[in-house]
Order: C-alpha cells, then sequence, then structure tokens
C-alpha cells in the first residue's frame, strides 16, 4: 500500500481545462482528473480517454473512487479528451478513411495527441513520468485509441477499447465488400514488428443487430474477434496481452461500458 492511502476515504479532484490546437484548427477541452492528495508516494500513471465529454454519463468519478477507496488500483492521472464537432473526422484511423471519407483527418488528431497534448502535460498537471500509459475510447473513439496506440508503442503500453468501431472499412457493403476491406484488420496485417503493447477489448451483445455474414454473430463481435486473430497471428498471447470481455445484455452506450469500466481500470491499473 503507497503511504498516501492510508487514510481511509479519497476524493478525486476534476479540473477543465482549454487549449488551443493549432492542428486541429480548434479549442480542446480536456477533464483532468487526479487524487487530491498531490504527494501520494508510488509511480503515477497516465489515462489519455476519447470523448471525454461522457464522463459524467459514465459514472467514471465514483468509479475511481470506489476503486482508489478499496485500493485496487494505482494512481492515476486522467486527461479525458472532449470530442469536437469533427468528431467523425478526427476519429478513425490515421492515413486511412472509411468507404465515405470519415476519418479524413484522424492523422491529425494523432499528431495533435503527439505534438501538442502529450508535450503540454507537465504544465498543465505537473506531471511528466508514468509508469503505465494507456489510451481508451467508445465506439469510434475506441478505434481511434487503439490505432494510436498501436503505432505509438513508444507512448503508449495499453489500448482500452469499449464496442470499437472494427467495422471501419474501405469499401461500401452494396459494392463488392470483404472482409478484407476492414482497415484496423489490414493496419494490422500489414505491420511489420509486432509492438509492445497490450490490449483490453470490450464488446456486448446487444451492441447491434447487424450480421454481414448471417452467421448468428452480431458483427461487433465478429469484428472484434477478428481483430483478435491478427494479432494473435502477430504473436499476441491470451491472457497476457489481450483481454476480451464480453458483456451478456450489454448495449452500445455508456450505460454499458460505465460498468465495465472498472474491469478495464483493474487490468490496465491494478496492484
Amino acid at each position: 500500500m503507497y503511504p498516501g492511502w492510508l487514510n481511509t476515504e479519497m476524493t478525486i479532484t476534476q479540473q477543465d481545462i482549454t487549449i488551443t490546437s493549432k492542428l486541429l484548427g480548434r479549442d480542446v477541452t480536456l477533464t483532468i482528473l487526479k487524487q487530491e492528495e498531490s504527494d501520494i508516494a508510488g509511480p503515477l500513471s497516465l489515462l489519455l480517454l476519447n470523448d471525454g465529454q461522457e464522463l459524467g454519463n459514465l459514472g467514471f468519478t465514483n468509479t475511481l473512487e470506489t476503486l482508489y477507496n478499496t485500493h485496487r488500483i494505482k494512481p492515476i492521472l486522467v486527461v479525458a479528451i472532449h470530442a469536437g464537432e469533427n468528431r467523425l473526422d478526427e476519429y478513425g484511423i490515421a492515413g486511412k478513411p472509411d468507404f465515405k471519407g470519415r476519418g479524413a483527418k484522424a492523422e491529425i488528431y494523432t499528431q495533435f495527441i503527439k505534438q501538442e497534448l502529450l508535450p503540454q502535460l507537465e504544465r498543465l498537471t505537473g506531471f511528466n513520468e508514468f509508469d503505465t500509459t494507456a489510451f481508451a475510447g467508445f465506439s469510434l473513439g475506441g478505434l481511434s485509441a487503439f490505432d494510436i496506440v498501436w503505432n505509438n508503442p513508444e507512448l503508449f503500453n495499453k489500448a482500452g477499447v469499449f464496442s470499437g468501431s472494427f467495422w471501419w472499412r474501405g469499401k461500401d457493403l452494396a459494392k463488392g465488400y470483404a472482409d478484407a476491406d476492414r482497415l484496423m484488420h489490414q493496419v494490422i496485417r500489414e505491420t511489420k514488428t509486432k509492438p509492445a503493447i497490450k490490449a483490453w477489448l470490450q464488446t456486448g451483445t446487444k451492441d447491434e443487430t447487424s450480421d454481414r455474414n448471417k452467421n448468428g454473430i452480431i458483427d461487433a463481435i465478429d469484428d472484434t474477434i477478428d481483430l483478435i486473430s491478427e494479432m494473435e497471428a502477430k504473436g499476441f498471447k491470451r491472457p497476457d496481452e489481450i483481454q476480451y470481455v464480453e458483456v451478456v445484455g450489454g448495449t452500445h452506450d455508456t450505460t454499458t461500458w460505465g460498468k465495465a469500466m472498472a474491469k478495464f481500470l483493474r487490468w490496465t491499473y491494478g496492484k
């Protein structure tokens, strides 16, 4: 137990900060969560979170406080990045827009994370060294987080994906689509060297009703399982490097993701 945890109750401080991104051409709101005690001993970890505007709907702070007060996770600095009006363009896969051209600014968003956000963290928070650095997100924001972690293992150790949009494809279903057209799967196949990362992936059995191949399994689950298979082909091992959580009855919303959040945080930052 860290000395700063000897008190039985710990509260989280929350601060909203706006930074100006030249790369994105907009102001970006960040919600920063950290322990009230600024002198906690022990290593500090970092969590970047896409769609940070959803923190309240996720019940995130309550989950974090519960885990701290039951001594289940190590100290975390949380930086929740609020999405802007161009979410469908900024999230996605860097350099690989989908068949409708969505995700056209995903590469710029990656540059924002690397060149503007991370370098400013010390000024914004007073911290610049972290034990574990993770990036997580939901739906399209989960795809974005995974893509950034996959391609930048020197910056991130772990990815967290809640109902990830791994359907992201370069060809319309009505124009000869095949599973090989899924873009994140392509990225993994084309990666020559296995990145030194770990991934936590979650789906819900009621994420959607679509079933492209009519195999009785919804696409959200099929696409995620296939992504895991691509990772395993690169040498990733379960459960050490890949954790998959399938929530029975889970839906594509903050209610399900909020309930799964404690599992992700314990897997990523557990003592």
